[in-house]
């Protein structure tokens, strides 16, 4: 795809973002679109955002289910950014005008203690560079219309990021067997998602392997104090006004947040 249609559809998400207002799927009218130049439309906003003050503080890894992969015609995760301003303290209200069309994921967080930055990581290596888990909430969000997304659509608008919530527990990723970690996720106090860690690439510490590897091949590594959301553990379910949401995590804990008009 030619640069300047890539910086076109930069553009336009940028504008969908700022204005809090979805735009049609990007891939309606760029059928050439593939996923190296969503990466690169990602990439320029990334620039953009640091470029505007904003602080990179993580990643968050998407589409580690099989099904989903199935679903969008892919056959491994995708990726996106995380700054300082997408995270929201655990039982602070989020605002709904902040966001589009949000909806919130149960996920295990992984905070950096050492930068990953060999190439080809081993699972050990990822093992040693994390320094805790925590029980975390993504909200994702989308700037595309109706949550149309294809691949394309979803890995240029940064992986349908929106913001995130960390639990307050902190707990040593060596003392679980992370793939057995079973969660529940209550809406208002009722039972509204369920899932466990096996449901994330069969162990949440193999998508940040792939992670680790890809940001190498990108040239954004890992480094330490780095903030890893690592994958639903379960089905996202749709935020509203009123909703007050909790995950429980075996032997991680919980999070919770609220949601205002």
């Amino acid at each position: 795809m030619r640069d300047e249609k890539i910086s076109t559809l930069a553009d336009r998400l940028h504008g969908a973002l700022l204005g809090c207002e979805a735009v049609e799927p990007i891939r309606a009218d760029s059928p050439d679109l593939d996923l190296a130049s969503a990466y690169a439309i990602q990439e320029i906003n990334t620039r953009r955002a640091i470029e505007e003050g904003r602080r990179l503080v993580g990643r968050k890894i998407g589409l580690t289910a099989k099904s989903v992969q199935k679903q969008l015609g892919v056959d491994q995760p995708d990726f996106g950014m995380l700054f300082a301003d997408m995270a929201m303290d655990e039982n602070s209200a989020v605002s709904c005008s902040r966001l589009i069309q949000p909806k919130v994921e149960a996920e295990i967080a992984f905070i950096l203690d050492s930068d990953l930055t060999v190439e080809q990581p081993t699972l050990a290596d990822v093992a040693r560079a994390i320094a805790y888990a925590s029980p975390a909430l993504e909200i994702v969000d989308s700037r595309i219309r109706d949550w149309d997304i294809g691949i394309v659509d979803t890995v240029a608008d940064n992986a349908s990021s929106g913001l995130f919530v960390l639990g307050t527990d902190q707990v040593a990723p060596e003392t679980l067997d992370l793939r057995l970690c079973g969660m529940v996720m209550e809406c208002n106090g009722e039972v509204a998602s369920s899932g466990a860690g096996a449901a994330c690439l069969g162990n949440p510490l193999n998508a940040v392997k792939w992670l680790a590897a890809t940001m190498i091949e990108v040239g954004r590594p890992l480094v330490a104090g780095d903030i890893v959301l690592s994958g639903a553990l379960g089905p996202m379910v749709a935020a509203a006004p009123g909703q007050a949401l909790e995950a429980r995590i075996s032997g991680l804990g919980s999070v919770r947040t609220r949601f205002v008009a």
